[in-house]
């Protein structure tokens, strides 16, 4: 590929010109990489409900016009100043969180939530200079999450993008920039269950799923899931799920059915959802003594969590989880290779894929609830 290293580059980008409003493809322009910045050229991504969230605009500030996307697999175009560890050619994913290696948390074996790169959804500029790398027309065009995926070529800084194995297929890991990642480390590194365990998952869209396919990597021999959609149980059922309760079958709280199906409740639970409801069922239905339940859905931001002290006094623990705890530049790397060692699963989160011109298609399967993952090929 042909770096263009200091000069702007001409290419396609869906832009999103206001709240719910189609995406347009625009001709736009892409700034050379600043300070431990680096510009890549997309070759695939895919559609995550984060994306969907913040193009409706509906719960928190309109930012537009913007460049969305955020999960994708790309290759290195060109480095800025002070950018060492990667080089044009590189195969990366961008993360919409990052790690800077410098801060306490970075430097800390407990955190993920970078101090510098953490995710800032109102940030529309470059933090290097406050400034965009797209234009149109000679206006600036948003960015998003600092990735921005829906163009051929984004500006990203260096400390959210993870370099992967250059053997892996982009069209399949790209799904690891988000999602997928997120549930997978909810139940692997916070959760922790134990071969042999219980483990109920609330909400059975592409995060719960992931968490699903978590416990049956680490050997849970029961997998409890949970939805209201009934639909989402038989293709649940491919991520080692072996049981569903849907809370409407029942008369009594959801966590009183499932403490009686597992004599006193499961080992651990993964609350992939965001509803408030959910969440307290999810800690509530974990056994005395040693269950852990771990948060990972975003809540409304006025909710507020009600249970009784006795719970945890009685040694049950509760912990929230942003990303599956998994440092972007450290850690990502090794869910690829679990990936290649086939060990993880993913071709089955991939449901649809269309080409680039019809990225509004994957929009639209989104908002029907149709299928998990989108890939959305750049080159088509």
């Amino acid at each position: 590929m042909l770096s263009l290293t200091n000069q702007v580059i001409h290419c396609k980008a869906a832009v999103a010109w206001g709240a719910g409003q189609p995406l347009v493809i625009e001709q736009v322009e892409v700034a050379p990489p600043q300070k431990m910045e680096v510009r890549i050229k997309i070759l695939f991504t895919s559609l995550c409900h984060t994306d969907v969230y913040f193009w409706e605009a509906k719960g928190q500030n309109p930012v537009f016009p913007r460049i969305l996307g955020h999960e994708a697999g790309a290759v290195v175009e060109s480095v800025g100043e002070g950018v060492t560890d990667l080089q044009p050619g590189d195969h990366v994913l961008p993360i919409f969180t990052g790690e800077c290696k410098e801060c306490a948390h970075c430097k800390s074996e407990e955190s993920n939530m970078c101090d510098l790169l953490r995710i800032n959804t109102d940030r529309g500029v470059m933090i290097h200079d406050q400034k965009s790398r797209f234009s149109l027309n000679g206006k600036p065009i948003f960015h998003f999450v600092g990735t921005s995926t829906f163009s051929e070529y984004t500006v990203v800084h260096v400390g959210c993008l993870a370099k992967i194995n250059p053997l892996a297929p982009l069209d399949k890991v790209c799904i690891l920039s988000c999602g997928i990642s997120t549930g997978l480390g909810a139940t692997l590194n916070v959760a922790k269950p134990k071969k042999g365990s219980s483990v109920a998952i609330f909400g059975l869209g592409a995060v719960g799923l992931a968490a699903a396919e978590g416990a049956r990597m680490a050997g849970a021999s029961r997998i409890i899931g949970v939805d209201l959609n009934a639909n989402r149980f038989e293709l649940a059922k491919k991520f080692g799920v072996t049981e569903f309760v849907n809370p409407k079958d029942y008369k009594k709280p959801v966590q009183e059915v499932i403490a009686e199906m597992t004599n006193g409740g499961v080992d651990r639970s993964v609350e992939c959802t965001g509803h408030i409801d959910a969440m307290i069922s999810a800690f509530e239905c974990v056994h005395d003594g040693w269950g852990v339940a771990v948060l990972v859905g975003v809540p409304h931001k006025d909710a507020v969590f009600k249970t009784s002290p006795l719970n945890l006094l009685n040694e049950r623990t509760l912990k929230g989880t942003f990303f599956g705890n998994y440092k972007p530049r450290s850690d990502i790397p090794s869910v690829v290779e679990k990936y290649m060692n086939k060990e993880l699963e993913l071709e089955k989160f991939i449901t649809h894929e269309v080409p680039f011109s019809e990225i509004n298609k994957a929009f639209d399967l989104m908002l029907k609830g149709e299928g998990l993952r989108c890939i959305i090929r750049m080159d088509a």
